[in-house]
């Protein structure tokens, strides 16, 4: 698992894990299968993907409008157009502390941008939830 803050973070996201992988044992008939393949038949995400969808979902309402008084200059775009994957990359902010770097903002621009177009154009946020699964799916 990626290390995404503090060691009192990563410890309390290991134990996590931990509950989650006696948790799926316990279904009837994966007991032999490994965790990502009892996550996988489950239709689950590790602690890690389900963080980033979480991330990924507030941004989304963010730069919809749902918050617009809190979320103004939270997100800046990406000065060019000509972009391969999706038409609304997110520009990084640069940032002197080390621990800026864990922040919301920092975490999301890096997987955002490589959302697929279909995802971050959705019309709603049910249809963006969606395709955000079918994207997080396929990363390993």
């Amino acid at each position: 698992m990626p290390s995404s803050g503090t060691p009192q973070h990563n410890k309390a996201m290991e134990l996590l894990e931990q509950v989650q992988r006696k948790a799926t044992k316990m279904s009837r008939g994966l007991e032999d299968l490994s965790y990502e393949e009892r996550l996988s038949e489950l239709q689950l995400f590790s602690l890690e993907k389900r963080r980033l969808r979480g991330d990924h979902t507030a941004a989304f309402q963010y730069l919809k409008g749902a918050y617009r008084k809190d979320g103004e200059n939270l997100y800046s775009k990406a000065c060019c157009d000509e972009t391969r994957s999706n038409g609304f990359k997110l520009q990084e902010g640069r940032f002197r502390l080390h621990i800026k770097k864990k922040f919301f903002t920092k975490r999301v621009v890096k997987h955002w941008n490589r959302l697929p177009r279909e995802a971050v154009e959705a019309p709603s946020l049910e249809t963006f939830k969606v395709r955000l699964d079918g994207a997080l799916s396929n990363l390993v």
